[in-house]
């Protein structure tokens, strides 16, 4: 039967499909169904049009998840097309701070990570993750103050999780 359909079909996706990967991936799961679907294969002629039929229900569902994908896409592109800009005192300070301390202090308070999540992502011991938190907490509080902008008390840290909440 794939001997005997599959330029035929490959032909018919072509000319449908906007690429030959496309095409190739709608003849790939129309065969697929076909051998799911074995015993309800008619036999004969009648199997090459029952294969077109599902070709085309496949070629319907990839056009769909085409447009799908393309509008997901475009509301993707306009939300980031526009990046937030904070000029803020804070967010000065922060972006003044060492990399190694931004991405710690953003794991925790925008990622919203644990300590020992984070040792994962950083390939380092939790120790080593709640020491250079400890430091960069106390770094981020100091910059804050020295320009003006910390409201805290000095013992408190700075972006807690418990504050996300």
């Amino acid at each position: 039967m794939y001997a005997a359909t599959h330029r035929a079909l490959l032909g018919y996706a072509l000319r449908r499909c906007d690429t030959p990967e496309d095409a190739a991936d709608v003849v790939a799961e129309t065969f697929t169904i076909a051998w799911r679907r074995a015993a309800e294969v008619p036999s004969g002629d009648e199997a090459r049009l029952w294969l077109f039929g599902v070709a085309r229900r496949v070629l319907a569902n990839h056009r769909r998840g085409v447009r799908r994908h393309e509008h997901k896409t475009a509301a993707l592109r306009a939300e980031l097309s526009a990046p937030v800009h904070d000029d803020s005192p804070v967010a000065e300070v922060f972006h003044a701070l060492p990399d190694r301390d931004r991405e710690l202090l953003t794991l925790v308070a925008w990622e919203g990570l644990s300590v020992p999540e984070i040792a994962a992502v950083l390939g380092c011991s939790r120790n080593a993750v709640s020491i250079r938190l400890h430091r960069a907490r106390k770094r981020f509080a100091r910059a804050l103050r020295a320009a003006g902008v910390d409201r805290r008390e000095p013992d408190r840290p700075v972006l807690s999780r418990s504050e996300l909440a």
